[in-house]
This record gives structure tokens, sequence and C-alpha cells, in this order.
């Protein structure tokens, strides 16, 4: 049975084939403790939304993945840190965030569509919950965060989603640009490295250098 927030969320604007793919071929098999899925078996999962089609529409991983991105898009799905739809997920495990009965209190976020405004705010109370599901740790954030993140979807107003999608995305911004710094960070640090030892190499070759035209009478 569904929670009130995966029947508002299912009742959304999402090809039939993304919801053949949900209630088939992620949701009976989704543990509701920790919102987990099995490991994604592409076979199977094109083998049910081709059904009985003799044209098989589907036939490719990546169309599989068009359509989880819809489920993302829908809030149906989230996918772990490590993970991205530009790349397979045959084999991986994967989170349904709405499987989980606490989430029916942000049920009427599912209710209103509409395009980003100046005077959006992300659901705190949601936010915090997603940022945890999702994995990142540090859920501060301020008006600036959410002022460039109004800037990127103001220029897109052919975007139109519920609340809890916008908090969704809010979420997933603020997770790739904590994790775009670390990484940018990381490599900084390897650079920095990798710019010493040509230095140290030169002063030991100056240090030989010198140290053989003393030598000589």
């Amino acid at each position: 049975m569904f929670t009130e927030a995966e029947y508002h969320a299912l009742c959304s604007p999402l090809a039939n084939a993304a919801r053949v793919l949900y209630c088939l071929g992620l949701r009976p098999t989704t543990n509701a403790t920790t919102a987990t899925s099995e490991p994604l078996n592409y076979k199977f999962l094109l083998a049910l939304v081709n059904a009985d089609s003799q044209d098989k529409p589907f036939t490719r991983g990546r169309q599989l993945n068009d359509l989880l991105k819809l489920l993302e898009q829908a809030g149906l799905i989230a996918l772990p840190p490590t993970l991205s739809l530009e790349s397979s997920l045959n084999g991986k495990v994967i989170l349904l965030p709405l499987i989980q009965t606490k989430h029916d209190s942000f049920s009427h976020l599912h209710r209103q569509h509409q395009a980003i405004t100046m005077k959006w705010q992300p659901d705190e109370a949601l936010f915090a919950e997603m940022a945890t599901l999702l994995g990142l740790p540090d859920k501060h954030y301020d008006q600036d965060d959410i002022n460039e993140f109004i800037a990127y979807w103001l220029g897109r107003p052919s975007t139109v989603l519920s609340h809890f999608q916008w908090t969704q995305k809010f979420v997933y911004s603020m997770r790739n640009k904590r994790f775009g710094r670390s990484d940018a960070k990381q490599q900084a640090d390897l650079s920095n490295l990798v710019e010493v030892a040509p230095s140290l190499e030169a002063d030991d070759n100056t240090r030989k250098l010198v140290e053989k035209y003393r030598r000589k009478p």
C-alpha cells in the first residue's frame, strides 16, 4: 500500500512507463525501514516496462535511466552521493524516500505545482529529513544559498514542481556544492604537492652542482 506522499507524487505529471517502473519494479522489494531498494536489475526492469509490447520501446540501460530521472524529479527516488544517472545503475542500490510513512506529514507539499519564485523558501523540516537521507551531514544553509538556487531556476521558467520537489532539489544542490567544494580542495591540495616536488628536486641538483665545483682545485 502506498503512502499518501507517494500517491500524490505518482499523480503528478509522469510517464506511465515511469509509474510502472516505480510501482512494480522498485516499490515491492524496497526495505521500508531503510528506504533502500534491492540492487537494480536492468534486464528485469526492461522486461517489465516493455510488458507485452511487440515494439519493445525500451532496449537500453540509458532509457531506464531516463525513466529513473523522471522518478527523481517527482521526488519518488533519490540517489546516494556516489551514484549518478549519467552512469549505469545496474546492480546499484537507490533510495525511495516517500516509502517511509513519516513523510506523510509532508504530503501537503505535493498538492500544488509552480515555477520557482523570488520569495521561495525550502521547507525546513523536509530539508532536514532529506539531508539526512541523502547523506548531507552539514544541514546548515543561509539566504545566499537560497538566492543562488532561485537565480538558477528563474532562468528555467518551464520547470514546474511541487514545494516538496523544489525542497528536494535544493537539498541536492547543497549536497553537490558541499561535495564539489571538498573535491576542489582535494584537487588543490594535490596540485600543491605536485608543484612542490620539482622545486625540491631543483634545490637538490643545485646543491650537488655547487658541491661538485667547490671540491675542484
